[in-house]
């Protein structure tokens, strides 16, 4: 599917099998870590009004050798990422 939205989309497949399209904004490091904003995929406007519309933050872990992506579990962690992650958009605006 994520061929049909372009290149800036990935598909990610949670633990239950459940696939999400999303559209990538932005990454930045901080402490060490690599975090990365996405947009759910929307196929028409109306859906933006969803709820479940919103900046998706996840950051980049390595197991077993392997780079995957993850949920920013810690509230503090993630309130301060997704801080600098909207200065960076609201800087790349002006």
């Amino acid at each position: 599917m994520s061929e049909d939205f372009g290149a800036n989309f990935i598909t990610l497949t949670d633990d239950e099998g459940n696939e999400f399209v999303l559209e990538y904004v932005d990454a930045l490091e901080k402490d060490g870590v690599t975090y990365m904003a996405f947009f759910p995929a929307v196929e028409d406007e109306a859906d933006e009004e969803s709820e479940d519309y919103g900046l998706v933050i996840l950051k980049s872990v390595v197991e077993n050798g392997e780079e995957l992506l993850a949920t920013v579990d810690d509230e503090a962690e993630l309130d301060a990422v997704y801080e600098l992650f909207m200065e960076q958009i609201l800087a790349d605006e002006e």
